[in-house]
């Protein structure tokens, strides 16, 4: 396929602007979402001490508790069963005023802050709404769309010579040719998964918005009320008004395990569960559970007195709303297969934040004077910004992990003080980077990003105890895969600092990445 050079011309120009407009929040929501793929091993690794699995006795226990001391949590309450999320189980409800409470076996009382680590619920808004409260979400909505519109017209570029750009990695000594060739391949070889990241991207963060706009045009102002009936599996039911006690709470989940494996779902795992109208003859519980091999989770509706089924959306029989939603999260997240999936998503987000990082070089290196010293404005401005945000996020990122480990055993907020070490980080590293030349900065920077993440296992052994050679002689695989995968990535930001010194002395002199002193 050939394109005339002004069809050509028009892509390009389209394809460098939407990645320039999208390309700060997509690289901070790559490398968030990369490290968010290991939600839960995250949170084992910040919860401050590693507890034993609760049993399903636990979870009795705390649900007969918090049902007998908060009456409103009769009427809706919800649990997580032990190892799911956190090792012990964990009840939430909302109380009179709409606010949510959560309860443990430690703590019945009900407390507005979730228990259990706040790092990982720091990382992922830092993916989804880059820390920015509620607007945050649509504007990484909006993002996700630029983002689609730069992967349709970076296609088309590369269409007619798609094989080709498919096998060019030359390395020499032109680097924009090298970072151009790494650029195209990284691309073209993770299309399909940013096509699917673009696309249930825009459809997380804009679905709220998208009903909203549609509800008085099309539905007539009852699709939000129709909305958790389509997105629940338990039906919407009455109270009979008539008292009868639950069944236990461990028949349900056995149930629900029974029912899963008639249907075909032999590996189906309870993760959570929604009881409704507790007490009364109409009880319902849903009960939700991943199921690896399938695309999404599923669940289990039953009679929360009998144990009748009541209704399933499972894997392989869901209807379009329940197939929809949930391949749309599992395609998200790599919410699906084992292990490998998930080291897979990981290493697509570390690419994905190359290739915006990337994108901005060639665009800088694209607007280059070889003949003057002094190079434009733009580019000076768009390399700072470069190595403020981009690099800045990744010594941000660090920073909080490292904060996660050392606030519990100094005493002090942990919740705020991962906050603060983050974006106070981030804030300083984008001041320092528009103060100091592009090289200098960059360097420096990388060479921060490479200490503070090297420091992470470091605060973890100090104060845990669980130094890495520890924690995998005693099988405790996540926190071995958090720490050493620290030190993997502060050996890389090592060798990029070192790289980006050795382009300040031996690279062209006319550019923004040349050593000043030399």
């Amino acid at each position: 396929m050939k394109l005339k050079p002004a069809t050509l011309r028009t892509f390009t120009t389209l394809h460098s602007w939407m990645g320039l407009v999208a390309g700060f929040a997509l690289f901070v929501a790559f490398y968030a979402g990369a490290i968010t793929v290991f939600h839960q091993p995250l949170q084992q690794w910040a919860t401050p001490r590693t507890a034993a699995i609760g049993s399903l006795d636990d979870a009795q226990r705390l649900l007969d508790d918090v049902l007998a001391r908060h009456p409103e949590a009769r009427e809706h309450v919800g649990m997580t069963f032990p190892g799911y999320e956190l090792a012990q189980p964990t009840a939430y409800w909302q109380d009179r005023h709409g606010t949510w409470l959560f309860a443990t076996p430690d703590h019945l009382a009900g407390n507005p802050t979730p228990p259990g680590a706040s790092l990982p619920e720091l990382i992922n808004q830092l993916h989804y709404m880059l820390g920015i409260p509620v607007a945050g979400t649509w504007l990484m909505g909006v993002v996700s769309l630029l983002y689609g519109i730069a992967l349709v017209s970076g296609f088309v570029i590369h269409l007619p010579r798609l094989v080709k750009d498919l096998f060019a990695l030359r390395p020499g000594r032109n680097l924009k040719r090298f970072w151009q060739d790494a650029h195209n391949v990284i691309g073209l070889l993770s299309l399909p998964f940013h096509i699917v990241f673009a696309v249930t991207g825009a459809l997380l963060c804009l679905m709220f918005v998208l009903m909203l706009a549609l509800n008085p045009l099309i539905y007539d102002g009852k699709l939000m009320a129709a909305s958790a009936a389509a997105m629940d599996t338990a039906p919407i039911v009455q109270k009979a008004g008539v008292a009868r006690p639950l069944s236990p709470l461990a028949s349900w989940h056995a149930r629900s395990i029974e029912v899963a494996r008639d249907q075909g779902i032999a590996d189906f795992v309870p993760g959570y569960l929604k009881l409704a109208h507790a007490g009364d003859a109409h009880a319902v519980v849903e009960i939700t559970g991943t199921a690896p091999r399938g695309l999404g989770g599923g669940a289990v509706a039953l009679d929360a007195t009998s144990g009748a089924v009541i209704a399933t959306q499972l894997p392989g029989a869901r209807d379009a709303n329940h197939a929809t939603l949930a391949a749309v999260y599992a395609l998200h997240f790599g919410d699906y297969g084992n292990v490998a999936v998930q080291w897979l998503y990981f290493l697509l987000g570390l690419g994905g934040a190359f290739l915006f990082y990337s994108g901005n070089l060639l665009w800088i290196e694209s607007r280059r004077k070889r003949r003057q010293a002094e190079q434009g404005r733009s580019s000076i401005i768009m390399a700072r910004a470069t190595v403020g945000i981009c690099i800045g996020v990744c010594v941000a990122v660090s920073a909080a992990f490292v904060a996660a480990q050392l606030l519990p055993w100094l005493g002090w907020n942990v919740g705020a003080g991962e906050r603060w070490a983050c974006f106070g980080s981030w804030a300083l590293c984008a001041i320092w980077a528009s103060w100091r030349t592009p090289s200098r900065a960059a360097q420096e920077l990388l060479w921060l990003a490479a200490l503070v993440t090297a420091l992470i296992p470091l605060a973890h052994g100090l104060a845990t105890g669980w130094w890495f050679w520890r924690s995998a002689a005693a099988g405790h695989g996540a926190l071995f895969a958090v720490d050493i995968g620290a030190l993997a990535l502060a050996i890389g930001f090592a060798a990029l600092a070192r790289a980006t010194a050795r382009r300040g002395r031996t690279g062209g002199a006319n550019s923004v990445w040349a050593d000043q002193r030399r």
